[in-house]
């Protein structure tokens, strides 16, 4: 089943805001000094990890040809309250053209799936980002879930299509040490 698939960047914008923010992450020095390097098999391509706020921000430079390839931020909800705040994120992904289906995102979205993170889906998504949802649930469980008034109730792996269609409606992947179970009996306990 496939959410709201209907978000389509151009190109050229998406590259020119990755220009724009390289320049800014190497004139402040927070490429250099302000992140972790995450050990990938990608060549050519460093994966840069910083938090800050409790978002975490994974920018991957190609270091031949000088370029910031694209980044993935794990936003904090707002939608949840503190107790899912610990472990739920919504990743958002801008890489340029070049660097797509290269699996370039997969491994930063199975980098945070590895840290025990939970991952929520936009409201909507562009062709790219449900493909990468859709093959990231090959190897973790993906459920629906519906946010509102700051509790995620789970709905199950397979939802009608008027529920599917719904904005409150989104996918969850389980990250490391989470099964249904713990995560519905989590999310139950966690009031507004």
């Amino acid at each position: 089943m496939e959410l709201r698939v209907d978000v389509q960047l151009q190109p050229t914008v998406v590259e020119e805001d990755l220009k724009a923010l390289h320049a800014r992450l190497e004139h402040s020095g927070l490429l250099e000094h302000g992140t972790a390097i995450i050990k990938t098999h990608a060549p050519h391509l460093i994966f840069r990890h910083r938090e800050a706020d409790g978002e975490h921000y994974v920018y991957v430079e190609d270091t031949a040809q000088g370029v910031l390839a694209g980044y993935t931020v794990f936003n904090r909800l707002v939608e949840v309250n503190r107790q899912l705040d610990r472990f739920v994120r919504a990743p958002h992904s801008k890489y340029a053209t070049a660097y797509q289906r290269r699996g370039i995102a997969t491994a930063v979205y199975e980098w945070a799936l590895a840290q025990g993170f939970c991952l929520i889906s936009g409201a909507r998504l562009s062709p790219g980002a449900n493909a990468l949802w859709q093959s990231l649930a090959n190897r973790h469980r993906l459920e629906h879930v519906d946010i509102r008034n700051k509790r995620i109730h789970c709905l199950g792996a397979q939802i009608d299509r008027q529920t599917e269609e719904s904005l409150q409606t989104r996918m969850l992947l389980l990250g490391e040490g989470w099964d249904v179970d713990t995560w519905t009996s989590t999310a139950a306990r966690s009031g507004p």
